[in-house]
């Protein structure tokens, strides 16, 4: 278990508690919504596989051992259950669907001005990660946002380390060159 604090939670959540539950939810639902919506890139699948990931946790919250790295579960069981999706369905790979607001990262910016300039560099981020290969995206999305030690998601993905590596340097190249897609399409407009 990465972060002690969460021992209580774990223990709460082994003995059924509804009040652990709650805590869980309110802890890391946004993070779990927005690694599926990013994933995805469709609002109504991304529901559909963040319900069955809380589903999930309220069957096997008995089961769960003592030392739980609970965010790493959740997320694995979250990328599980977009891997089984994808397996056993035709989706629109070729679809982007906007991020709504309650996906985008909050803006602190000062003015105005510099407020609209972050939100049009997320925006273009957003259009960049969307275009990239579902593999690329996830581990980018596993490292650089949602924060995992390269290890963690090497097993979240069941992969070893060292394809974790191979595959997080050409997701990121790809990014880079992306992004640069997307501003130059952005400059010709």
């Amino acid at each position: 278990m990465r972060d002690p604090s969460e021992r209580p939670l774990i223990d709460a959540l082994r003995r059924g508690e509804a009040s652990a539950f709650d805590a869980a939810y309110g802890r890391y639902r946004g993070r779990i919504y927005g690694f599926l919506l990013r994933l995805t890139r469709r609002r109504d699948v991304a529901e559909d596989l963040f319900q069955e990931t809380w589903l999930k946790l309220a069957r096997h919250a008995p089961k769960l051992a003592e030392d739980t790295d609970l965010r790493a579960w959740l997320f694995t069981v979250a990328r599980n259950a977009w891997v089984s999706h994808r397996r056993w369905s035709m989706l629109d790979v070729s679809r982007l669907v906007a991020l709504e607001d309650d996906a985008m990262p909050v803006l602190d910016a000062p003015d105005p001005d510099a407020r609209a300039d972050a939100a049009r560099g997320v925006e273009r981020l957003e259009r960049a990660l969307a275009a990239l290969p579902a593999a690329s995206r996830e581990v980018l999305l596993l490292v650089g946002v949602e924060g995992f030690d390269q290890e963690q998601a090497a097993a979240m993905l069941g992969i070893s380390y060292a394809a974790l590596r191979q595959r997080l340097a050409r997701a990121r190249a790809q990014l880079a060159e992306r992004l640069a897609m997307v501003e130059t399409k952005e400059a010709l407009a």
